[in-house]
């Protein structure tokens, strides 16, 4: 889910309702945010999408079991840690960083 569109999904993943976190990701990029969405006491399910022409590398649909959860809300809100505790940032969520930067007008 782009941080753009605060849109709400819900799909069905493995016969459970998710809210729909991504789709159409990489190996990659679902590894970092299952890890991310995880060390938030979240419960991840992950679906393995199939294309009729075999794409160049398989792509995944990411979501979470509680339907409440809207990441857009949760990044701006700063409620979403890390696994060192620190608050996720955009950047972080878009792995534009490694590590939150406090911006000047919060010191």
């Amino acid at each position: 889910m782009s941080l753009n569109n605060a849109k709400h999904s819900i799909a069905e993943i493995d016969g459970v309702r998710c809210t729909l976190i991504e789709t159409g990701i990489t190996a990659e990029r679902m590894a970092f945010l299952k890890e991310l969405l995880e060390a938030n006491s979240l419960q991840v399910k992950v679906k393995e999408e199939t294309s009729e022409p075999p794409a160049e590398g398989l792509k995944y649909s990411l979501g979470v079991t509680d339907l409440v959860f809207n990441p857009v809300f949760a990044i701006y809100e700063r409620s979403l840690k890390t696994r060192d505790g620190l608050i996720v940032s955009p950047d972080i969520w878009n792995q534009k960083a490694d590590k939150y930067i406090r911006e000047y007008w919060a010191r």
